[in-house]
């Protein structure tokens, strides 16, 4: 049964089935593949179909990262193809159920961040788990967390962290950045005070803490680049 599931069933926690996620459209092709719809099209209205839109974003981001979609995610191959399994059935990915692996060692500093967020969860089940640690390894990438996280604007990763993480969102009253938000509270949580000045507003790191975090998502970004590049092969007459 174990080497027949294995001659029809690919493993892609490593390298993904279908589109070139490495290409322009890269990351909507993944959302796509997972959901049926683009996820300029999503709908969230409900908080299950909102929590199938931020898992359904965070693989797509992580698979346009390159390498290994689970660990780019924050997983082990066995808690994505669970993950897989229980909110995305239907789409042709898979992991290698019958093998399960350990996840790939953790830096102290994506741990610090993944148990921040396990202890101040507010939902129950794996969804929560799951994104505890998918939000502390995408943390660790260099641009605004909600794009880390393949969101298409910050509000969604506010509600994010609301719904599963209240609260730890609840305690951010002054709308600060999330990833200073987080290395904020462990500094408290710890006893050291990571602030050089005791009114913000006197603080010469104000932007960083504080600053306008607007901009075009990671996907949208694709998207539009997969647009120009097909108007200029057509220009050239590529068909």
């Amino acid at each position: 049964m174990i080497a027949a599931q294995a001659s029809t069933i690919e493993a892609t926690a490593h390298l993904p089935v279908g589109p070139d996620v490495d290409g322009p459209r890269g990351g909507i092709e993944f959302y796509r593949l997972l959901t049926g719809r683009d996820p300029a099209d999503a709908e969230i209205s409900a908080d299950d179909d909102f929590d199938r839109h931020v898992l359904a974003s965070i693989l797509a981001v992580a698979a346009m990262d390159g390498g290994s979609v689970a660990e780019r995610a924050g997983l082990s191959d066995q808690e994505f193809n669970d993950l897989l399994a229980g909110h995305f059935p239907a789409a042709m990915v898979r992991a290698f159920a019958w093998m399960p692996k350990s996840a790939s060692e953790l830096d102290d500093e994506t741990i610090m961040v993944r148990d921040l967020l396990l202890g101040q969860r507010s939902t129950d089940g794996e969804v929560g788990r799951w994104l505890a640690a998918m939000v502390a390894r995408r943390a660790m990438e260099p641009n605004h967390l909600w794009e880390d996280l393949g969101l298409r604007e910050r509000p969604e990763l506010s509600r994010l962290l609301t719904r599963h993480f209240a609260p730890l969102a609840t305690r951010n009253t002054r709308n600060m950045r999330w990833k200073r938000f987080f290395y904020r509270m462990l500094c408290e949580d710890d006893g050291f005070v990571m602030c050089t000045t005791p009114v913000c507003t006197q603080c010469s790191d104000f932007d960083l803490c504080f600053g306008e975090e607007s901009g075009e998502s990671r996907m949208a970004e694709r998207r539009r680049e997969y647009l120009r590049d097909r108007g200029d092969r057509s220009d050239a007459g590529v068909r």
